[in-house]
């Protein structure tokens, strides 16, 4: 195999980037698949920016998932403060601080559909390396960790990272070689989980950088941030791709980060009903986009009554009353 190594391609005349079949190479044209949805934190339907308390497996942003247990008073949201090129980060802010127990579990973690990582070949000899990326800035210095792990297979690749310098943004890389035994989801379940540890016990925690038989959040002798009082960790720019090199963050159009989130979790209002029968009104409001699975449907607003829902086409609403118009605001979530 040979091997061509040079700094610069540029056309004939050496002024700009050479073209390739018709395109010219930019970031905007060669960004990375990243498996990882709402990455930069900018979209948070639930909360739009609201701080939120930080409890046992809560969704916050889109996509995030959070779970303190131990420092009572932790609490989540979109900030404004992030590093250049990022307009958002999701901060979390520790409450009174606590030692976690062995079996404490302290995280903010992504749940990533079997779908968007089926293409790994993750259980097969062909197994694909990748690197996750991101920015992370705290009040506290140290070693941190965090840790891929499947949800159909009982394997878990746990890493470290350091902070060096408090309260300045630092970006992070690391490289994970991919698993060539275990079972990974690859329909629109479980496929793996993205964990970042925020002092979780030692249950949960092994040596990093290798994979391990378990379920780990973390690698042993990381920062328990959940034990320092009123401590800050802010992250952004998550990014999970295929390769051993670490690409510049794919950014995309804001709609376009929006409908993947509307995937797994949208609100919504019905259109206006009809009488039918015996005085029952019959209202459907279609889903913004094409859900995971089949949703539970939440009322927020609107008369008590029956909902009917499905994935892909509409959430139908019956409910007694007199003649006249009726809407219905709901929120369906389809979230793994």
């Amino acid at each position: 195999m040979s091997n061509l190594s040079v700094n610069t391609i540029t056309d004939a005349s050496g002024g700009s980037t050479a073209s390739i079949n018709g395109l010219t190479p930019q970031a905007s044209n060669m960004q990375p698949f990243n498996r990882i949805i709402n990455g930069a934190m900018t979209i948070d339907q639930r909360n739009a920016g609201a701080s939120v308390a930080f409890t046992s497996a809560a969704y916050c942003l889109d996509r995030w998932v959070g779970a303190v247990g131990t420092a009572s008073g932790t609490t989540i949201q979109r900030s404004t403060t992030a590093t250049t090129g990022f307009s958002n980060s999701a901060l979390i802010t520790i409450g009174t601080g606590a030692a976690p127990s062995s079996g404490a579990v302290n995280r903010i973690y992504q749940v990533i559909e079997g779908y968007n990582i089926a293409d790994l070949s993750w259980g097969t000899a062909s197994a694909a390396t990748v690197t996750l990326s991101f920015w992370v800035r705290s009040s506290v210095i140290g070693t941190f960790s965090g840790a891929l792990y499947g949800a159909s297979t009982i394997q878990s690749y746990p890493f470290n990272y350091t902070i060096s310098v408090a309260n300045t943004f630092e970006r992070k890389t690391v490289t994970i070689t991919g698993p060539t035994t275990g079972t990974w989801g690859d329909t629109n379940g479980t496929g793996l989980y993205l964990n970042f540890d925020l002092g979780s016990g030692t249950s949960f925690k092994t040596l990093a950088g290798s994979w391990s038989t378990g379920t780990f959040i973390g690698a042993t002798s990381s920062v328990n941030l959940c034990a320092t009082s009123g401590a800050t960790f802010y992250i952004t720019g998550v990014q999970l791709e295929a390769g051993s090199t670490a690409s510049s963050f794919a950014h995309e159009n804001y709609s376009d980060t929006l409908s993947k989130c509307q995937r797994y979790y949208s609100t919504g209002i019905t259109g206006a009903g009809s009488r039918s029968g015996d005085n029952y009104y019959v209202s459907n409001g279609q889903h913004k986009v094409t859900l995971r699975a089949t949703p539970t449907i939440v009322m927020s607003s609107g008369p008590n009554g029956y909902y009917l829902a499905n994935q892909d086409g509409f959430v139908s609403y019956t409910a007694g009353g007199s003649s006249g118009a009726l809407y219905v605001t709901y929120t369906a979530s389809a979230e793994l």
